[in-house]
Formats: structure tokens, C-alpha cells, sequence
């Protein structure tokens, strides 16, 4: 049973997301402020945290930061959730690294769809354990991915959507399909996701990041390396 730890400091809500979680057939373990949630997941090490940005003791954004430092909760999938429903909010939750951004109020049958895809990006791609791409090599049994033979970190979002690109490289794909696909929905209200996904994988990738290209009024592809 995969277990989710709701860091929310309004009882109400975090009893409402415990419940309906619970019923989808989750574990759930809950904290209230950012002190304890941060402690939590590193003592519980969770499949998936729901976090709340306005938290007392320590704020979500201070939260997030240090579960992308520490080691043991790098790799957790983190969904963002907040009454901040500017849109500037959600991307800078999501150019902070979280895999999703929910805002109140919200719908619980959203935010379980929204749990069960962060998931399901998580889990290994099928077909064979590695794939490689020039200079990059992707681990799918573990997640991982490799820039000139040296780690580098990316979240299991950005490793899906890279591998997906580099999969199909040269062929320019659609934004819709990309959310399809990767997010497990598409709309355009969320098409600044993608776009903000692409602008940190373009960072991380260095000089490589120009292999990503923007195809006007389609969406993305990855340029074939030279030969």
C-alpha cells in the first residue's frame, strides 16, 4: 500500500484529503505545520507528499527546498497545494521542482486523479532497463539519469519527459499529447507546466539544453545529435 504524507496545517482540509485518500485505497499519514511534516518525511520516507505552502513554523517553499537537498527524500513526488491561485504562484512552485500544483478551493476526485498520475510517473517505464540517447544515458528500472556518464538529477517528471522526447527525436510533439502523456491530462490552463518543465530541463541540461527545441504552434522536440 503506498502511503502519502498530507503536511497541512487546517484540520478540516487534511482531514478531507486523509478521507478520500484513505477510500482510493491509500495509507496516509498526516503533519501541521512545516517543522513536523519536514521531520516526518524524512523519518517516513513516503511515496508521495501533498504539501501545503502556508504552513506555521516553516513554510512550504522552505520545506520543499530542503526535501530536494537531503538525499533521503530527493526523489519523492511532491503535489503543491495552497489558496494562492495566481498563476505566478504555480510557477513557482512548479520551476521549483514539484511534480504538480493544486489550489483551493479544490475538488477531492481531482486531487486523487492528480496523486495516482504523480504516481504512475514515478513507477518505471516499461520495455527495456536502458535507453541511450548520444550523450545521455536513462536508468528506467531506477529512475535515473546519466550526462556524459555523470548523474545528473532530474525529477521523475522531468526523466519522463525527456525520455519520452529523445524517444521520438526529430519528430516535432504535439502539447497536448506531451500533458496527455506525461501528466495524464491536458488542458490549456496547465500548458505553462510544460513550458516551465522544459525551461528547467533546458537548465539542467547545459549546453545540451539547445537540443530542445520549441516547434511554433506544435509543441517540443529534441534534435537528433550529430554524428
Amino acid at each position: 500500500m503506498q502511503r502519502i504524507l498530507i503536511v497541512e496545517d487546517e484540520q478540516d482540509i487534511a482531514d478531507l484529503i486523509a478521507f478520500n485518500l484513505k477510500r482510493s485505497g491509500f495509507e496516509v499519514g498526516k503533519a501541521h505545520d512545516g517543522i513536523d511534516g519536514l521531520d516526518k518525511a524524512l523519518r517516513e520516507r513516503p511515496d508521495l507528499i501533498v504539501l501545503d505552502l502556508m504552513l506555521p513554523g516553516r513554510d512550504g517553499y522552505s520545506v520543499f527546498r530542503e526535501l530536494r537537498r537531503d538525499s533521503r527524500t530527493v526523489g519523492i513526488p511532491v503535489i503543491m497545494l495552497t489558496a494562492r491561485a495566481q498563476t505566478e504562484d504555480r510557477i513557482q512552485g512548479l520551476e521549483a521542482g514539484a511534480d504538480d500544483y493544486l489550489t483551493k478551493p479544490f475538488s477531492p476526485k481531482e486531487l486523487i486523479l492528480r496523486v495516482q498520475a504523480v504516481l504512475k510517473r514515478s513507477e518505471a517505464p516499461p520495455g527495456n532497463v536502458d535507453f541511450n540517447f548520444g550523450p545521455f544515458r536513462f536508468d528506467k528500472n531506477a529512475l535515473k539519469f546519466y550526462l556524459d556518464n555523470e548523474p545528473s538529477e532530474l525529477t521523475a517528471t522531468e526523466f519522463k519527459l525527456l525520455l519520452f522526447l529523445c524517444e521520438r527525436a526529430g519528430r516535432p510533439q504535439d502539447r497536448n499529447d506531451l500533458l496527455r502523456t506525461v501528466w495524464g491530462y491536458s488542458d490549456a490552463s496547465h500548458s505553462r507546466t510544460l513550458d516551465t518543465h522544459m525551461k528547467r530541463l533546458r537548465q539542467k541540461l547545459g549546453d545540451r539544453g539547445t537540443w530542445i527545441e520549441t516547434v511554433r504552434g506544435v509543441g517540443y522536440r529534441v534534435a537528433k545529435p550529430e554524428e
